[in-house]
Protein backbone atom coordinates (compact mmCIF):
# COMPACT_ATOMS: atom_id res chain seq x y z
CA UNK A 1 0.00 0.00 0.00
CA UNK A 2 1.22 3.50 -1.38
CA UNK A 3 0.52 6.09 1.34
CA UNK A 4 0.13 10.03 0.54
CA UNK A 5 -1.71 12.94 2.32
CA UNK A 6 -4.04 15.88 0.43
CA UNK A 7 -4.32 19.03 2.82
CA UNK A 8 -7.65 20.38 1.91
CA UNK A 9 -9.53 24.01 2.33
CA UNK A 10 -13.35 23.87 2.22
CA UNK A 11 -15.81 26.16 1.51
CA UNK A 12 -16.51 28.27 4.76
CA UNK A 13 -18.63 26.85 7.09
CA UNK A 14 -18.28 23.43 5.15
CA UNK A 15 -15.34 21.16 6.92
CA UNK A 16 -17.29 19.35 9.37
CA UNK A 17 -19.30 17.99 6.13
CA UNK A 18 -16.23 17.38 4.40
CA UNK A 19 -15.04 15.27 7.26
CA UNK A 20 -17.90 13.41 7.70
CA UNK A 21 -18.25 12.71 3.85
CA UNK A 22 -14.69 11.35 3.80
CA UNK A 23 -15.50 9.53 6.82
CA UNK A 24 -18.64 7.85 5.58
CA UNK A 25 -16.93 7.20 2.00
CA UNK A 26 -14.76 5.11 4.09
CA UNK A 27 -11.25 5.90 2.08
CA UNK A 28 -9.12 7.97 4.16
CA UNK A 29 -7.35 6.36 6.81
CA UNK A 30 -6.74 9.46 9.12
CA UNK A 31 -8.49 12.92 9.05
CA UNK A 32 -6.92 15.94 10.90
CA UNK A 33 -8.75 19.57 11.80
CA UNK A 34 -5.97 22.01 10.86
CA UNK A 35 -5.12 25.84 11.30
CA UNK A 36 -3.07 27.80 8.57
CA UNK A 37 -4.52 27.72 4.58
CA UNK A 38 -6.01 24.50 4.55
CA UNK A 39 -8.69 23.35 6.78
CA UNK A 40 -8.13 19.26 6.92
CA UNK A 41 -5.23 16.95 6.41
CA UNK A 42 -6.12 13.60 5.32
CA UNK A 43 -4.11 10.46 4.83
CA UNK A 44 -4.88 7.81 2.28
CA UNK A 45 -3.68 4.52 1.31
CA UNK A 46 -3.91 3.24 -2.38
CA UNK A 47 -2.94 -0.16 -3.57
CA UNK A 48 0.79 0.38 -5.35
CA UNK A 49 0.15 1.49 -9.02
CA UNK A 50 -2.91 3.10 -7.92
CA UNK A 51 -2.94 6.51 -10.16
CA UNK A 52 -3.12 8.85 -7.06
CA UNK A 53 -3.95 12.15 -9.50
CA UNK A 54 -6.97 9.90 -10.89
CA UNK A 55 -7.99 8.53 -7.34
CA UNK A 56 -8.15 12.19 -5.66
CA UNK A 57 -9.74 13.38 -8.85
CA UNK A 58 -12.58 10.76 -8.76
CA UNK A 59 -12.86 9.95 -4.94
CA UNK A 60 -11.76 13.57 -2.93
CA UNK A 61 -12.17 16.99 -5.30
CA UNK A 62 -16.15 15.52 -5.99
CA UNK A 63 -16.85 15.94 -2.16
CA UNK A 64 -19.06 19.02 -1.86
CA UNK A 65 -17.39 21.43 0.25
CA UNK A 66 -14.11 21.33 -1.40
CA UNK A 67 -12.94 24.20 -2.43
CA UNK A 68 -9.32 23.30 -2.96
CA UNK A 69 -6.34 20.53 -2.24
CA UNK A 70 -2.82 19.99 -2.10
CA UNK A 71 -1.39 16.40 -2.65
CA UNK A 72 1.46 15.46 -0.85
CA UNK A 73 3.17 12.45 -1.88
CA UNK A 74 5.50 10.80 0.44
CA UNK A 75 8.61 8.63 -0.34
CA UNK A 76 9.72 7.08 3.15
CA UNK A 77 8.89 6.30 6.77
CA UNK A 78 11.98 7.57 9.35
CA UNK A 79 11.50 5.45 11.96
CA UNK A 80 14.09 6.26 15.49
CA UNK A 81 16.34 8.28 13.46
CA UNK A 82 18.94 10.69 14.70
Amino acid sequence: MIPFFVQIKCHLGRAYDVANALADAEIASEIYSTAGDYDLLVKFYVPAGTDIGHFVNEKVQLIPGIQDTKTIITFKAFTGAR
